[in-house]
């Protein structure tokens, strides 16, 4: 007989390459996902991998079978969350962010989904956009925030928040209260994100359209790194303005204002349209209303701040 196991054992075998891989997804041995696999073979009587191929790869008929049963998973969640009361609905979210959203705003949201949802267990990481992207599109997460990108109809995408960054340095580097032609950054040492992250592909695309040039650049991926390169007086580099101006107005860092200035980044919540379930676009809500990028998680609150100022 036919079971929801043996078809999960086929779909993540395919979507991870592996036996060993959809193993571990499901919590089983490899001899169970194995089993699972001749019991399928049996009910249909067929070979649905090709054994002279060491790679896990389909034959025509396990092709054809793979089809319906990424079809039968879709179908089976989508009845589960239209049927099931939030309260109820057992599932596991599998959320993707940048390293701002995490240093900002994830863990009001991850609240947000365990008050609504308290049997949905969420798993976090942090990885750069283009990851988050691929993985999204492997269906290796489910659920991604990041920086807004060319639309794809492969993916359904909610907006979120737009970021205003600045160029951001120690007091010692800016130039003066007046705003600096684009063209002149170059002067700097520039701390950049690599073209991996969403929005360092985005400034370094704004900075060639300007024909700004810049010799002088150290790229981290790492938006920690990115801060402690600043604030050691390493160069210039763009940071989300809201998040850093406490730092600004305790005279830590500057601000080199341009002409024209950096444009904003535009967040999105995205999930696969294949896979449009209600938690999806549900989750999507969530993250809109919970979106903050004002504040760091462990910026000092005002009160501390204008005590340290008193004892300087």
């Amino acid at each position: 007989m036919l079971t929801f196991k043996q078809i999960e054992a086929l779909y993540w075998i395919v979507q991870l390459g592996s036996f060993e891989g959809a193993a571990s997804k499901l919590n089983a041995s490899q001899s169970a996902i194995s089993k699972r696999v001749q019991e399928l073979e049996s009910t249909f009587d067929l070979a649905v991998f090709d054994r002279t191929h060491r790679s896990a790869r389909l034959t025509e008929k396990g092709e054809e079978l793979f089809i319906y049963a990424k079809e039968l998973l879709e179908r089976r969640d989508h009845i589960v969350e239209r049927v099931s009361a939030k309260e109820v609905l057992v599932r596991r979210l599998r959320l993707g962010v940048t390293e701002l959203t995490a240093l900002t705003w994830l863990p009001r949201l991850i609240a947000a989904i365990k008050r609504d949802y308290p049997k949905v267990i969420v798993e976090a990481e942090v990885e750069l956009s283009a990851t988050l992207r691929d993985r999204l599109t492997a269906d290796t997460v489910d659920f991604i925030i990041v920086p807004a990108a060319q639309a794809s109809e492969r993916f359904v995408s909610t907006s979120l928040a737009s970021v205003e960054n600045a160029w951001i340095c120690v007091p010692e580097l800016v130039p003066g209260k007046r705003a600096i032609p684009l063209s002149e950054i170059s002067r700097f040492p520039l701390l950049t994100q690599g073209n991996l992250s969403g929005t360092g592909m985005t400034y370094g695309r704004f900075l060639q359209e300007n024909g700004v040039s810049a010799p002088k650049l150290l790229s981290s991926n790492n938006l920690i790194a990115q801060i402690g390169l600043t604030r050691s007086g390493m160069g210039v580099t763009y940071l989300p303005k809201a998040c850093f101006q406490y730092l600004v107005d305790d005279g830590v860092l500057g601000i080199i204002r341009t002409t024209p200035p950096l444009p904003p980044i535009e967040y999105v919540a995205m999930y696969r349209a294949d896979h449009a379930y209600t938690l999806n676009s549900e989750i999507a809500k969530l993250a809109a209303a919970c979106c903050d990028f004002n504040s760091l998680l462990l910026q000092p609150g005002e009160p501390s701040r204008s005590s340290a100022r008193v004892r300087k």
